[in-house]
């Protein structure tokens, strides 16, 4: 299991916990450090069992410790577009889109999440959520770069994330609209004067919704959800293993500040607007990279055998050359296989191309196969 954990030794400050820290430890979850934070890496059902019950019915993941904020101010979308290569202005309010924050080489600082809300008398509004461990340089990073805009972190907020087939008839029990919601849609509900968010979105390749809401209304919303008889609690160690089998990227791991999105498989979230007309930081190797292709890319491997190839692991060819090395790695559930994501060389990037991944001195054969490794299963409407 690829985690990033923070160091906990020393004079390391106390973890943080999120609003949904008493459920966890009174269901009995086994916490662990991550990202500053007290999470939840399994309950007592186990790994296995929580990542099978999101593919088949629904689980409820806690992600409180990402980061959400507010953008404000005139034409936040087109300024914020000078820092990603995510196509913004054509945004309609309640639709989202995936992206990433570049710096001035084209390679990673994070990737997020960006909403176009209703605009107000103070101009256009974006809703970030960003990832945990990268939030503060994240949100230091925007504020400096755009400071005719308003930043504001939504620190007294949790994000709920309900995932698998059985989420949507879970959660309209409580908000029928979201039923027939466009996937990468976000609505916003009024619930005692406060401002709830629900989006379409998720990290799991299933169905599902992510539900921004007040931290004091977080462990009892949590709990309504709970009751419900196809939905349990689901830990960190299924989430990794989740978003592993969907082929998608963890910050930190198979993108970071090495890496391009075009390196990482990511061209598909960069329009053919901005691919052309550039205006974001590292467009110009960014658009080498289109159009002359990248050095090394992202690839999905399939691991013969029952041993999972972790991160760090060589990638060599059959000849025993080295040629990229593990980003993430385990084993999948759905597939009861073990499977990997990896850099290469791009001239064995190729699906079907055959290689091997070196573990504790063992060379383990392994194909490059496409991803997701599970299909997904996004709602696409009736």
């Amino acid at each position: 299991m690829s985690l990033e954990e923070s160091k906990t030794a020393g004079s390391a400050p106390a973890l943080l916990h999120t609003p949904l820290y008493a459920l966890h430890v009174a269901r009995g979850a086994r916490m662990v450090p991550f990202a500053g934070y007290a999470m939840p890496v399994q309950y007592p059902t186990g790994i296995l069992e929580e990542h099978l019950q999101t593919r088949s019915k629904a689980g409820l993941f806690d992600v409180s410790h990402m980061g959400q904020a507010l953008l404000e101010g005139p034409q936040a979308a087109a300024r914020l577009e000078t820092l990603v290569p995510g196509d913004l202005t054509s945004l309609v309010p309640g639709r989202m889109r995936y992206t990433q924050l570049l710096d001035a080489q084209g390679c990673i600082l994070d990737d997020l999440m960006v909403t176009r809300l209703e605009n107000d008398s103070n101009g256009e509004r974006l809703f970030l959520v960003v990832n945990a461990a990268t939030k503060a340089q994240d949100f230091a990073h925007i504020s400096a770069s755009l400071p005719d805009l308003r930043l504001t972190p939504l620190e007294d907020r949790a994000l709920l994330a309900l995932q698998g087939p059985a989420a949507s008839a879970c959660l309209a029990q409580h908000f029928p609209a979201v039923a027939t919601m466009p996937f990468m849609s976000l609505i916003e509900i009024e619930q005692e004067g406060m401002v709830w968010r629900i989006s379409r979105s998720g990290y799991t390749g299933e169905d599902g919704f992510e539900i921004a809401v007040p931290a004091d209304s977080a462990q009892s919303f949590a709990e309504r959800l709970l009751a419900d008889e196809t939905v349990l609690p689901i830990g960190l160690g299924a989430r990794d293993s989740l978003r592993l089998e969907a082929g998608l990227c963890l910050y930190g791991h198979d993108i970071d500040t090495t890496t391009t999105p075009i390196e990482a498989g990511l061209l598909w979230s960069i329009s053919k607007r901005r691919r052309e007309s550039g205006g974001f930081p590292g467009a110009a190797r960014i658009q080498c990279e289109i159009a002359e292709g990248p050095a090394r890319r992202r690839i999905g491997l399939r691991i013969e055998g029952k041993v999972p190839a972790r991160e760090g692991a060589v990638i060599e060819t059959p000849e025993g050359v080295s040629v990229g090395f593990v980003t993430s790695g385990g084993f999948a559930p759905s597939l009861q296989a073990p499977i990997a994501m990896g850099y290469v060389a791009s001239a064995h990037a190729a699906n079907g191309t055959v290689l091997q991944a070196v573990v504790r001195g063992k060379k383990l054969a392994a194909t490059v196969t496409a991803m997701p490794f599970v299909p997904n299963h996004y709602y696409r409407g009736s």
